[in-house]
């Protein structure tokens, strides 16, 4: 007979937050505005700063063009508005060149008076990323010509 003794405890996984990428490093960003105020860069970093927002209202794209192909496992962001009620759409693509595949997509509602901030945190399994696209639509109530909300993003990061 074989036995073995095993603890009825799951083994603990080792945390991965420590393991950020250092985007500002290894990527070149494409983006459709900028506020000046809010550079993408203050989303992208490693450190907690004032995020970045758009210039113009309606639908935004953050492109990001990876130095070399990427493993990527784990995708984190990080979206706060306390002034306006309104619903979010952002997806995410990724690939290599011009071949992109969705990866996610989500929509959640944002309100002053309660929701206020959206943190989405998504295990993924991406080899040879060499492009990764987020299109963010910060108002899916309205037509986007005549929506009055700025896209933004507090923070992304990559593991």
């Amino acid at each position: 007979m074989r036995k073995s003794i095993v603890s009825p405890l799951p083994v603990a996984a080792t945390p991965i937050r420590d393991n950020w990428r250092d985007l500002e490093r290894i990527a070149r960003v494409e983006i459709t505005s900028e506020d000046a105020m809010f550079p993408i860069e203050h989303a992208l970093g490693k450190t907690l700063t004032t995020g970045w927002r758009a210039a113009g209202t309606g639908p935004q794209v953050i492109r990001l063009h990876f130095d070399e192909p990427l493993t990527i496992r784990r995708i984190e962001l990080h979206f706060i508005d306390k002034a306006a009620e309104r619903s979010q759409e952002f997806a995410i693509f990724a690939g290599s060149g011009t071949n992109l595949h969705e990866v996610v997509r989500q929509q959640f509602t944002f309100s002053p008076s309660g929701s206020t901030e959206e943190i989405e945190d998504y295990t993924v399994s991406l080899d040879g990323v060499t492009v990764m696209e987020l299109k963010i639509d910060p108002d899916r109530s309205h037509d986007p010509k005549q929506s009055q909300s700025y896209a933004s993003l507090q923070s992304l990061r990559l593991a």
